[in-house]
């Protein structure tokens, strides 16, 4: 039924009283208009999700700690065959991947023409170097093991049994190996500008994503299909073999 007048009422007031297609045509506006601020502000906020972040501004580390297969933030390598090592040119009782071995020492001499003297510190270890590596430091410095596993990877879990990653010094600053130090060194300078030439990069840099100490030393050979696989691939299956 319609909107009816009471007779009663008088002409000159009757004509205040609005219709009811009268009254839809003056709400209709107030609707269609908050309906498009409601669609305006829905996509902001779905832009400013989506939004990249800032340039310069950094994000939380993620955490591994729910990876399946890691522990305390590290993943588990298996110790690289013998007979795939090979000695560096430069100290032969480090040992390396020999790809790992030979872009290393593509990558000395690269430095040196350039006056840039890097001196390797560790190669491949064993798990059983690795072993006395964190428990026997670990004991004498009276740690937690969460806090040894913030600096040295538990045995069975360490970049350096794969024999893609070396620990790197300034020959002329002795006083800097294995030390954050190192980063102010022009040795680390070089090394950031140039190590990705011969297929090097760093291990943990600040906030990295296993939440392990900044190590500005530490780097790995990436230059191969199986160096990919261990590092990049799936992180939630076996120890890569």
């Amino acid at each position: 039924m319609g909107f009816q007048y009471d007779d009663d009422v008088p002409v000159a007031i009757r004509s205040e009283v609005p219709t009811a297609k009268a009254r839809t045509n003056r709400l209709l506006p107030w609707v269609v208009g908050g309906a498009v601020a409601a669609i305006a502000i829905g996509a902001w906020a779905i832009v400013q999700r989506s939004s990249p972040t800032p340039e310069g501004v950094e994000t939380p580390a993620e955490s591994t700690a729910a990876t399946p297969n890691s522990l305390l933030g590290h993943r588990p390598y298996a110790d690289a065959a013998p007979e795939s090592l090979t000695p560096l040119a430069s100290n032969a009782a480090i040992r390396l991947r020999s790809p790992a071995a030979k872009a290393f020492d593509e990558l000395q001499a690269a430095a040196a023409r350039e006056g840039v003297r890097l001196v390797p510190l560790s190669g491949f270890r064993s798990k059983k170097d690795q072993e006395a590596l964190f428990f026997d430091v670990k004991a004498e410095r009276n740690q937690s093991v969460t806090e040894r596993a913030s600096v040295s990877a538990p045995p069975g879990y360490s970049e350096h049994h794969t024999g893609y990653a070396i620990d790197i010094g300034a020959a002329d600053q002795p006083a800097t190996h294995l030390e954050t130090t190192f980063e102010q060194t022009a040795a680390f300078r070089w090394l950031q500008a140039n190590a990705k030439r011969f297929s090097f990069e760093l291990s943990f840099p600040r906030n990295n994503l296993q939440q392990v100490s900044y190590e500005p030393w530490h780097w790995r050979f990436v230059g191969d299909l199986e160096s990919l696989r261990l590092f990049y691939g799936d992180r939630s299956g076996t120890p890569a073999q």
